[in-house]
């Protein structure tokens, strides 16, 4: 089917984004993964280019796009088999936290470099024991003077290493009585003492991330590094997890679609008994129930793009966006991956990266189980 969410503007920017990661992306990918993490360079070329929060205002150094220009980097990005390059992540999740929540004078102090790819973000909310679970979090925020002392320990981070900002999910009330009145967002610093970055974690997927733990120490923040009031980080998070999760469902039907038309090419070129294996029954069921799911997937997120573009909050549909492409990305690549015999299982192959990639989707952003208690709750069973 024709898509028409996007406008001459939109093609545009598609157009020059591609062109972008074919010179600035495609031809370091491999030392990328070898090396566990993504060149600062790299990030600050797609800052001057215009590619990071694209959706920001002018004023604060932004291009004044809107989300539709985020969906398109998310998409090229999954399409060029790169999950490492973590742009969608900085702009589209942690930023929007900064520009939603913050104060006229953090916004003026922080995002302009967020925009530049000078200031690499992260958020960190998971921990070694607890992970969607957000009001049971163990960090704490303790007041001290006019600021606060973090200490605690996060994992799973994302830009770990290379963040130069990390959004910090802490708990200002420990009474369990009021965990979800009890949690604060804070943004630290890197430099900033008792703020350490731990080990870099090996993975399964997406090898050129940097995903990392993280300890805060007795690390202590001025007030002025608090966003919003004191209790309200819970209801932050629950406010922009929903555009997490629909980024995340972005991703997964661009990379569902790319390895289709990649193992389509494949089948055709391909022989096996003389012929092609596209030739085959086989094959041609298989692909044909794959592209199905594709298009099915395609119409539903596209729709919930401009609806979220539009500024309505799809709790249940985001949700179920998360929970279905996520499922059926995984799907499709597994599926895809049978074609390539022996060679899927080769590393060179993009479809055996696309394969481990696509399994951490069920988990983060909260895990499809949770989906399906949120999209229950939402249904009022």
């Amino acid at each position: 089917m024709q898509r028409t969410l996007y406008g001459e503007e939109h093609r545009l920017f598609r157009d020059s984004l591609k062109k972008f990661i074919e010179r600035e992306i495609t031809p370091h990918q491999e030392a990328w993964r070898d090396a566990g993490v993504v060149d600062r360079s790299a990030w600050r070329a797609a800052g001057a280019a215009g590619f990071l929060c694209p959706w920001l205002g002018e004023e604060y150094g932004g291009a004044g796009g809107d989300f539709l220009h985020s969906a398109i980097v998310s998409e090229e990005l999954a399409r060029a088999y790169e999950s490492g390059f973590a742009m969608p992540l900085h702009s589209d999740i942690v930023v929007p936290y900064l520009a939603s929540f913050g104060s006229d004078e953090q916004k003026r102090r922080w995002l302009p470099g967020c925009a530049s790819g000078e200031l690499i973000t992260a958020i960190a909310m998971t921990e070694p024991g607890t992970g969607s679970d957000l009001a049971a979090i163990a960090t704490t925020a303790t007041k001290d003077g006019d600021g606060y002392v973090l200490d605690g320990a996060k994992t799973f981070i994302s830009n770990g290493q290379l963040c130069d900002l990390v959004v910090v999910a802490a708990k200002t009330d420990p009474d369990p009585a009021r965990a979800h009145q009890g949690v604060s967002l804070f943004v630290v610093e890197a430099g900033t003492p008792g703020f350490v970055r731990g080990k870099r974690l090996k993975k399964m997927g997406m090898a050129s991330q940097d995903t990392s733990e993280m300890f805060f120490e007795g690390c202590r923040v001025p007030a002025s590094c608090r966003l919003g009031d004191e209790g309200q980080g819970f209801m932050f998070l629950m406010q922009k997890l929903q555009q997490e999760r629909l980024m995340v469902a972005i991703a997964a039907q661009a990379a569902a679609e790319q390895v289709l038309a990649d193992t389509v090419a494949y089948t055709q070129e391909r022989k096996a008994f003389g012929k092609p294996i596209s030739k085959f029954q086989n094959t041609q069921f298989k692909l044909v129930e794959c592209a199905t799911e594709i298009e099915v997937g395609r119409a539903f997120i596209d729709r919930l793009i401009v609806e979220h573009a539009r500024g309505e909050y799809l709790v249940k549909e985001c949700s179920m966006a998360k929970l279905w492409q996520t499922e059926m990305a995984s799907r499709v690549v597994d599926t895809c991956l049978q074609f390539f015999g022996g060679y899927g299982y080769m590393l060179e192959y993009p479809v055996a990266r696309a394969y481990m990639d696509a399994r951490v989707q069920k988990i983060f952003a909260g895990t499809n189980e949770i989906m399906k208690i949120i999209i229950a709750k939402q249904m009022g069973l």
